[in-house]
Parts: structure tokens; C-alpha cells; sequence
């Protein structure tokens, strides 16, 4: 199998990071659709009580994928720094020790996340009418969650290395088969959520098969072979290092996420049902800055190691400039046509009537939560992991909390749940920027004029 790997610290800046993007967000927009239509089809074809409870169970899912997520982003750096280098004995056993750790911790959490479910769903504050519906969900999305945790891991090696492009490609055939088994077990078979749940599992273990597929057979630096899967501590305490604070910061946020659901759950099915359409909706706006964040990550840790300076700093401004145009083109049409956006969901009124009601508080905002991915993983390709977990803390979690604390104290309405997203982006944004500005790049900038980036 020929080499896909590419090396990111030569050539045009703006083509570059672009189209390493490019794959990475079409592979976030199928993964989007795959989640959504697990909730289209529920929605549509069992009922408000299952769509409401995939929503409820959708924040609590969110805690162990972003753990996940957030472990790889940080072991994917460390890649992307030895490919960079070119220390490539390094590169081979970081990644054949992040494989077998992944694999150990997926078995664990799996096992945990099945004997918590009833504890997860009282920490949001599931309502009786949605219970038995989200438990049932959820305990078999956990028995699947090995799979998301092999994948992350198999798919940061890819992306560290230069390859975004069979990421997407596996998303693409994984999205595909989600889709088809979702009709199939859902509105034919009437397995009901268990079904959606099922669906999502076959298509996570498919991600899992290709992607090991292409690691295991490739001649490239990155290969893994089986033999030599093995735990290497001091590589394991530095992939710890840069991928803990990740994790942590994004279990965190989950944890603040499901108890804003409280809140949310509080106003009954009907906005459970409405508001979980909207953030579904929502996802494919904020996507873009979570896939340039994932590009910037991996771009600016090559560079980085390879000492371009300059490329670094100006793959940073082409994110920012990139996000604006996306978010403002395709904010405005959610924004303009949110009541068919959450319709497609669910033809409940009072249901949509929340869902569109979310749209438009937070769309005009959104910016703020590209700036906080853009810069949290900008930091995160320079190795300071720890400060963009610090800086999520206090603002996403934070300052979130004590806004929702003061102002349903205060009055006690929905729209203060909607302005709580836009705050808590605010603050981590701000906290993010100033660390950016004032260390980093007071530090390098001059260095960084030096040499004119291509």
C-alpha cells in the first residue's frame, strides 16, 4: 500500500491547511448527518418520547467520545511533532503504545458507562415519560463506545502524518451504513431507539476496520505492527501529558453540558425534543471550527517541530478569516430558515417552536465559539495542553454555571439556557486569546518575521 502520509512544514500555507481541512470537515459533516439522522428517523418514525430521549442521552455521550477525542487531539500532536522532526522511532512506539492504551481504556469505560447509565440519567434529571426509552439507548451506544476509541486514536495517527483524506473516506462508508441500518432497524424492523443505538455501533466498528486496514498495511513511517504493540511509560506519561488535559477539559465541559440539560429537561419533553433538533442543526455550523481546529493542531505541531515559525502564525489567521466567511454564509440560512431546519426532527409545534427559538438566539453569536477552537488548538500544536483545559474551566464551565446560576435565579425562562452556549465560548475564548497573545506569541512573532511564510 503506497504512502498517504504529508508533510505539512513546506509549500503554500493557505493550500495546505486548506485542503487538509477539506477532508476533515466533509468527514465531520457525514458524521453529523449520521447523528442526526439517528434522531430524524427516531424522531419521525417512533415518536417526541424517543427523539427526547436520544436528546437527553446526547450530552452523556458526548462525555465519554469527548474523552476520547480530546486523548487522541493531544497523542495526535505528539505525532504530528516526531513526524515533523523526523524522529521516527519515536513516532513508531508512541503510536504502538497509544493503540494498546486505547483498546485497555475503551474495554473500561464501556463496562463503567453500562453499570452508570441509570446514575447519568439521573444527573440530567431524565424525565419519567423519556426514562426507559434513554436507558435502553444508552447502555447499548456503551457497549459500542471501544469502537469510538480505537478510531480516534487510528485516525489521529493518520491526520498527524498529513493524511486527512482516508479519515473522511472511512467516515464516509461508516455514515452510509448508520443511514441504511437506521431504516432498516428503526422503521422497518421496529427495534426502536435500540435500533438507532445498534445502527451506530455496526457503523463506529466498520470506522475501526478501515482505518487499522490502512495503518497495518501501509509502508509509511506510521505502520503498526501487531508484535509491537506495547506500552512504553515514558511515552505514555508524555502522550498523557498533552492528551489528559484534553480529555479532562472535554469531560468537563460534557458534565457542565448535562447539567445545563437539568435545566433543559425542566421544561418537559417538548423542549428536550426541540432544543436537541437545534443542536443537531447547530453542529453543522460549529463543525468548521472544530475541523480547522483539528487541521490547526496538527499543522502548527508540524511546523512547530520543524521550527517554521512563520507558517505557523499564518495558518492561524487563514483559520480565522476562513471561519468568518463559513459561519456567516451558512449561519444566515439556518438562521433564515430555522423552522424547516427543526421540522425535518419532529412535526411537533411546541417542539419546534423551541428548537427555532435556539436558533435564533445563539446563530448571531457563533463566532465566539470559532475563535475559542481556533486559538484552544493553536496553544494545543505548541504543547501547552494544560492551559487550554485551564482556560475551558473557567469559561466554558465557569462562567457558564454562574450565568445560568444568577440568571435563572433571577427569572426563570429558556432563553437564559440559549445565551448560556454564546457565554461560556466567550469567556474560554477570551482566557484562550489572552494566554496566546501575551505568551506565545510575544515569544515567537519575532522569530517568525525571519522567515516569510510561503
Amino acid at each position: 500500500m503506497k504512502k498517504s502520509s504529508k508533510n505539512l512544514t513546506q509549500g503554500s500555507v493557505i493550500t495546505q491547511l486548506l485542503l487538509f481541512a477539506l477532508p476533515i470537515l466533509l468527514g465531520q459533516v457525514f458524521q453529523n448527518l449520521y447523528n442526526s439522522v439517528d434522531a430524524i428517523v427516531v424522531g419521525r418514525n417512533v415518536g417526541k418520547t424517543a427523539l427526547a430521549a436520544v436528546s437527553a442521552s446526547a450530552d452523556i455521550t458526548h462525555l465519554l467520545v469527548g474523552f476520547f477525542t480530546g486523548l487522541s487531539t493531544g497523542a495526535g500532536i505528539l505525532f504530528a511533532r516526531c513526524f515533523g522532526a523526523g524522529e521516527n522511532r519515536k513516532l513508531h512506539d508512541a503510536i504502538h503504545t497509544s493503540v494498546l492504551f486505547s483498546v485497555v481504556l475503551g474495554v473500561g469505560m464501556a463496562i463503567l458507562g453500562v453499570a452508570l447509565t441509570p446514575f447519568l440519567l439521573r444527573v440530567v434529571a431524565c424525565p419519567e415519560d423519556v426514562w426507559e426509552e434513554a436507558l435502553a439507548y444508552l447502555r447499548v451506544y456503551f457497549i459500542g463506545i471501544l469502537f469510538t476509541a480505537i478510531y480516534n486514536v487510528g485516525a489521529s495517527i493518520l491526520r498527524s502524518v498529513g493524511d486527512s483524506r482516508n479519515p473522511f473516506l472511512y467516515l464516509v462508508a461508516a455514515s452510509c451504513v448508520n443511514i441504511v441500518l437506521d431504516l432498516l432497524l428503526v422503521k422497518v424492523i421496529r427495534l426502536g431507539v435500540i435500533g438507532a443505538a445498534l445502527a451506530t455501533i455496526v457503523s463506529q466498528a466498520l470506522s475501526v476496520v478501515l482505518v487499522f486496514r490502512r495503518l497495518m498495511k501501509t509502508d509509511d513511517v506510521y505502520r503498526i505492527v501487531l508484535r509491537d504493540l506495547g506500552i512504553d511509560k515514558k511515552l505514555l506519561l508524555e502522550i498523557l501529558d498533552l492528551g489528559l488535559p484534553a480529555a479532562v477539559q472535554t469531560c468537563l465541559i460534557s458534565i457542565s453540558n448535562m447539567f445545563v440539560s437539568r435545566y433543559i429537561n425542566s421544561f418537559g419533553s417538548d423542549a428536550m425534543a426541540g432544543i436537541g433538533a437545534a443542536k443537531k442543526i447547530d453542529k453543522f455550523v460549529g463543525m468548521v471550527a472544530q475541523s480547522i481546529g483539528l487541521a490547526l493542531a496538527t499543522f502548527v505541531g508540524q511546523n512547530f517541530g520543524a521550527k517554521r515559525l512563520d507558517r505557523v502564525f499564518k495558518s492561524i489567521r487563514v483559520s480565522l478569516i476562513f471561519n468568518a466567511v463559513y459561519i456567516l454564509l451558512v449561519g444566515s440560512v439556518i438562521y433564515v430558515f430555522a423552522d424547516t431546519f427543526v421540522g425535518i426532527f419532529t412535526t411537533d409545534p411546541n417542539a419546534i417552536r423551541f428548537g427555532v427559538d435556539m436558533i435564533h438566539t445563539m446563530m448571531p453569536l457563533y463566532y465566539m465559539q470559532s475563535l475559542n477552537q481556533i486559538f484552544a488548538n493553536a496553544v494545543r500544536g505548541f504543547g501547552k495542553s494544560r492551559v487550554v483545559m485551564l482556560c475551558s474551566i473557567f469559561g466554558m464551565i465557569g462562567v457558564r454555571q454562574i450565568f445560568l446560576a444568577i440568571t435563572m435565579g433571577i427569572e426563570r425562562t429558556v432563553f437564559n439556557i440559549y445565551y448560556a452556549y454564546p457565554v461560556g465560548w466567550t469567556g474560554a475564548a477570551l482566557l484562550v486569546f489572552l494566554y496566546y497573545w501575551f505568551t506565545i506569541h510575544r515569544k515567537y512573532a519575532a522569530a517568525a518575521r525571519e522567515t516569510p511564510a510561503v
